[in-house]
Parts: structure tokens; sequence; C-alpha cells
């Protein structure tokens, strides 16, 4: 042998399995059962890992065995290695997934989230095809519901209590202008809202009235874009979440004459197709995708 090689005992995976079945058991017999194999076989098992760490694992007693100091640490080691190695061999054993996902995301998420979403959905699951639809999210719900979309995120002011929705995100929201913009005094507030009715726009009125400010709908668009540009651009006032504020964008508090807004909860909606594999790996990178941006 080369003067350099060091002399170790090499562990068969085999017998780590038959040794901590034994030890879990406290009989031989018992744990052959277990591992469907005779006693014999097992007890050569447990001799030759005896004999290879060159230490004894078991006291063997009349009515089964006990761990010895060795075989205690042993079994510390051999739990977590055999986990890795099954974990290992059933990600392997997995067929490739196949179908198609239908997707809804809202355009604001279009050009931050989808991407990653997708570009790690692809390398795992090459052969699944993916159709996304980007855009205005108060259809999704419906759309889910008609079968018409797998998987939707939108926006609530809620958290869901039961159902098929859970929440990517929970974040606040603000009234926003641009830097430098100041609101008119005595006169209606301008806003810049979404075109059709959804949860930001009405979120956005309720507050304003409920406040008893005066505002005027100076602008409106069915794009998240779109009500970005007419703020950034110091046309109009405007509600945002968080994570969506730009540079160049004033926050505007209480103190300013704004109410305060309620918390947003984004969530992740599923339908009757939720346990196909190709939807149910799809929720899996979505999730993880925001998981990533809280």
């Amino acid at each position: 042998m080369n003067k350099n090689d060091q002399s170790f005992a090499r562990l068969d995976s085999e017998l780590l399995r038959s040794f901590v079945v034994v030890a879990r058991h406290g009989n031989v017999t018992h744990a052959a059962r277990a591992l469907n194999k005779t006693q014999s076989a097992v007890s050569v098992q447990i001799r030759q890992l005896e004999e290879r760490l060159k230490v004894a694992l078991f006291v063997r007693e009349a009515r089964g065995v006990t761990l010895t100091e060795a075989g205690e640490t042993l079994l510390q080691s051999s739990e977590p290695i055999l986990r890795q190695l099954d974990h290992v061999a059933a990600t392997f054993a997995q067929a490739p997934v196949t179908g198609m996902v239908r997707v809804g995301i809202p355009d604001e998420y279009g050009t931050s989230i989808l991407p990653d979403v997708l570009a790690v959905f692809a390398a795992q699951h090459p052969q699944v095809q993916v159709s996304v639809r980007c855009g205005f999210s108060v259809d999704f719900p419906d759309m889910v519901e008609r079968g018409q979309l797998d998987l939707a995120v939108t926006t609530s002011d809620h958290a869901p209590g039961s159902g098929d929705a859970g929440v990517l995100l929970e974040e606040e929201t603000l009234w926003v202008c641009r830097k430098g913009f100041q609101p008119p005094s005595g006169q209606p507030v301008p806003l810049a809202l979404f075109e059709r009715s959804c949860w930001w726009r009405d979120v956005a009125v309720a507050q304003m009235q409920s406040a008893g400010q005066l505002y005027r709908v100076a602008y409106s668009s069915d794009s998240v874009a779109g009500v970005k540009a007419a703020i950034s651009s110091g046309l109009a006032v405007g509600m945002i979440a968080r994570s969506t504020l730009e540079t160049g964008m004033q926050i505007l508090k209480p103190a300013d004459g704004f109410p305060e807004l309620p918390v947003s909860h984004l969530l992740l909606l599923s339908g009757t197709t939720a346990d196909d594999p190709a939807v149910e790996a799809m929720s899996d990178a979505i999730v993880s995708a925001f998981e990533a941006l809280a």
C-alpha cells in the first residue's frame, strides 16, 4: 500500500441501514422481519460492520440487544446519512413532470418576479408547457373558478381564512406622488386609479371618502405601469405596494392629509387542477420566488 494512503473503514449503506433498524427494534429477529431478511443475514451484517469499525456496537442479552457507547455514537451519525440517501434516491426515481400549466401574474410582477419563476421552472421541468397571462389581476379569480387558469396571483386586503389560496406576500400599501409634488391646497386631490373596479381602486376611493378628503380622477389606466407613469410624471397621486416603490417617488402620510391604508395580501389562487404535478411544481416555484422577495 502506498505510504500516503490512509487506512479507514469504508462503510456500506446497507450495513448502516441494518444497524439502524436493529438499534430501533432492540432485537435482531424483529429487525430481520422489518428488513425482509433472515435473522442470520442481519447478524452477519452487524458483525461485518463491527469488524470494519473495530468496535462492539451492541451488548447481546437474552431478550435482545442494547447499544454500546460506540453504537450510540454511530446511530446519531447514521440516521441523517440514511435520510439524505433516501432523499437523493427518491429525487432520481421520480418520473419527469409533463403536461401544461396556465398561470395568471399581475403586470407589476411580470418583469420582476416572473422571469425568475420561469427560469427556475424551465430548468427543473423542461417537459412542461407553460402558458402565462400577465395583466390586470381583477379577472384572475373568476378565470381560476371557471378553469381557464390553473394558478393565479392576485391581491386582497385580507388573508384567506380557508380554501384554495395561500399568502405569498403581506406588505404595506402607500400613497405616493412625484418628489416635490404638492397636492393643491383646498382643491380636490388628483388621483391616478385603475380604469376598472378592483381592490386597488376601491380601497383608494373608500379611504379618501371616509377621511372626507376631496379628490378627482385625474388619470385612469388598466395597467400598473400606466398608473405609475401618471404618478412619476407629477400628474397625480396614487396608491401602490411598497415593493413597487420607485426612485423619484415620495411617500404621503396622514400628516400630509392622506388616510392610513390597509395592508395588502398577495395571494396564490389554485383551482381544481391543484393536485396536477405540473401545477404543483409551478406553485412551488412561485412560492419560492416570493419568499426570496420577502
